[in-house]
């Protein structure tokens, strides 16, 4: 698809309730055509992959554009400059978790990037560390506890941060990797009483709601089942694991 036809289909599917819904949340953005994000999810499924036509959209500064442009990028062309771009571009919390969510995360940059970005000053980039910290805990299964603990004293480091949209996602990311597994629970629970003693409001504001859900019923039997399946795997594992060897051994007398 070319980028007339993609911005011509977008226009077709504008709504302005949907920019009134958007301002309610407080995600203004500039230059918005007032299009869901379920349409645009099947437009970007049409068009499939294409990282040249992202480039293209991201470059029209149209908000849905650019939010169609995370959704068909392809992470394995992303550069690390074109992540540095488009961040310093951010202009609200909406284009700034799709851009997290839809594409950085999936990008081989991901962890440095969120690290990084948390130091940075202007809102939007700063956002968008903690929003890539808080995707990468919920999308990358099979990543290993060590790089989420890495990320608590960072999370603590900047719980004094005041401004809405970064305190949002520092307890957002904070809540995440407390919900990945017992032991990352446990951790992340430790470093919001630890956050619940610092001065500034916004270090208890998110200390308090990362440790409500982190420590709800909700939350514990959730983290039981996950440990209970795991336990289960694991001992299936052994057993064919010992089924093989039992198997093998047999086979080899029998040569004999």
């Amino acid at each position: 698809m070319e980028l007339d036809e993609a911005l011509k289909r977008l226009k077709e599917m504008s709504d302005p309730r949907i920019i009134e819904s958007h301002a309610r949340f407080k995600d203004m953005g500039k230059n918005k055509l007032g299009v869901a994000t379920p349409d645009t999810r099947k437009l970007a499924k049409e068009i499939g992959k294409d990282h040249r036509l992202a480039l293209d959209l991201w470059k029209t500064n149209v908000h849905e554009a650019r939010v169609l442009a995370t959704m068909i990028d392809d992470p394995g062309q992303v550069t690390e400059e074109q992540m540095e771009k488009w961040a310093r571009e951010l202009d609200s919390w909406g284009i700034c978790d799709h851009a997290c969510g839809n594409l950085f995360d999936k990008t081989s940059f991901a962890y440095r990037k969120a690290a990084e970005w948390t130091k940075r000053e202007r809102e939007y980039e700063k956002r968008a560390g903690f929003s890539l910290i808080a995707y990468l805990a919920v999308h990358d299964k099979k990543a290993d506890d060590k790089k989420f603990l890495l990320f608590l004293p960072i999370i603590k480091r900047e719980a004094h941060d005041d401004r809405n949209f970064v305190k949002n996602a520092v307890n957002w990311a904070l809540r995440e990797i407390g919900k990945r597994n017992a032991r990352l629970n446990k951790e992340a629970i430790k470093t919001a009483k630890e956050t619940r003693l610092m001065k500034e409001k916004s270090a208890r504001w998110i200390a308090a709601g990362a440790i409500r859900e982190l420590e709800s019923d909700a939350v514990q039997k959730r983290l039981k089942n996950i440990a209970n399946r795991k336990r289960l795997h694991e001992r299936a594992e052994d057993y064919a694991y010992n089924e093989i060897s039992a198997g093998l051994k047999r086979g080899s007398r029998r040569q004999r």
